[in-house]
């Protein structure tokens, strides 16, 4: 539900003065949804994601750069994979769609390719949707959407989202298209860029559910999205493409749960001190002040997803928190939140008995001591 008029107007403006003057926003893509829905727990990216802040300069600019991105390198070969795949008025790619995914319907021979071009996200978004409404309303037929511009609420904020491909089946159905550049062997690809890939595409099906349920709206049935997307690879080590479909049923039901807990990025801008700003140019002092009156909720999982993983990592150890050890230790720890009250729960210095947590810290410390006695004799 986008904000009324005059709140929004309000948000955008204090979002602009916690980005710095003059700085251009960052705009939040899909990968960074997917990365904040893991970690809903973390005001600091939710309020900086929000703002639009380039994370980057600002690791940097707090003497912690970061090491998240792809390479330049990847990001080429990456682009020259995509434009092969999708040659010829996306061909290859509906080829690939109908033996993956829609076999019984007729082959995509001859497959409508709109231009979706229109002047900023929110002209693209609609255009977009006006493509959406004309294919749904004209079944029979293949529709290859490139690029479409979708949008998302994200805790109040509208994200625009924009994904490799979109396909209408000739049933009036959807599907999302991810292309990839990391390769297909023998038929399966690394498990971790996979299920990173179903993250992304599952808030592209999110996105794209709100698009089909405003048109459901006007009375005509809602077209249906399809929970199995198209993931296009690179076959084996050559530029030939293949693709898998994956079921994003799960990625999309957590992530759906995980973007609903976040916390409004309203409430988050209204909790801090006046005058904050996250400018990179800003002194490296006041930027730490700045960035450090957002509390974060650090676990090694951010080191793969967030340009301030460093700097939340060097903090988070700093201050003994158990969460720098991983978010399964942090949850069989209970109310134990740092080392030092572990530490302290071990010795029997500290911490309830009757608690498990601390039974069982007591019980291994015992243990541990046992063994090193009978290791000295």
């Amino acid at each position: 539900m986008p904000l009324p008029r005059t709140r929004g107007t309000a948000l955008r403006q204090r979002l602009a003065e916690l980005r710095g003057p003059e700085v251009p926003a960052k705009a939040l893509d899909a990968r960074a949804l997917a990365a904040l829905a893991a970690n809903p727990g973390c005001a600091r990216r939710a309020i900086l994601d929000g703002a639009g802040v380039n994370k980057a300069a600002v690791a940097s600019a707090l003497g912690s750069p970061s090491a998240f991105g792809q390479s330049q390198f990847a990001l080429t070969r990456g682009n020259a994979f995509e434009a092969k795949v999708k040659a010829d008025g996306g061909a290859e790619l509906l080829r690939l769609v109908h033996d993956k995914l829609d076999r019984s319907a007729e082959p995509p021979a001859d497959a409508r390719v709109p231009d979706l071009t229109a002047a900023g996200p929110q002209g693209r978004t609609a255009r977009t949707e006006l493509e959406l409404r004309e294919a749904a309303a004209h079944p029979g037929a293949w529709t290859l959407l490139d690029h479409p511009m979708l949008a998302l609420d994200v805790a109040g904020s509208p994200a625009f989202l924009e994904p490799d491909a979109v396909v209408v089946h000739p049933d009036g159905s959807w599907t999302v298209v991810e292309i990839k550049s990391f390769p297909l062997l023998d038929g399966s690809a690394d498990p971790a860029k996979v299920g990173a890939a179903a993250r992304q595409a599952a808030v592209y099906v999110l996105a794209l559910e709100e698009v089909a349920a405003r048109l459901g709206a006007d009375g005509a049935p809602a077209p249906r999205v399809r929970h199995r997307v198209l993931l296009v690879c690179p076959r084996d080590f050559s530029n030939l493409p293949a693709a898998s479909a994956v079921d994003i049923r799960k990625q999309r039901a957590v992530t759906a749960r995980q973007l609903a807990r976040l916390t409004r990025i309203e409430d988050i801008a209204d909790a801090l001190p006046e005058g904050t700003c996250f400018s990179p140019e800003l002194p490296a002092e006041e930027l730490t002040a700045a960035v450090e009156s957002v509390p974060a909720t650090y676990a090694p999982e951010c080191l793969s997803a967030c340009e301030l993983a460093f700097h939340c990592r060097a903090r988070s150890r700093q201050e003994g928190a158990v969460t720098a050890l991983g978010r399964p230790l942090r949850a069989e720890l209970g109310g134990l939140t740092t080392v030092e009250d572990v530490l302290a729960a071990a010795r029997g210095e500290a911490g309830d008995p009757d608690d498990p947590a601390v039974a069982a810290l007591r019980r291994a410390a015992a243990l541990r001591a046992e063994a090193l006695e009978a290791a000295c004799r």
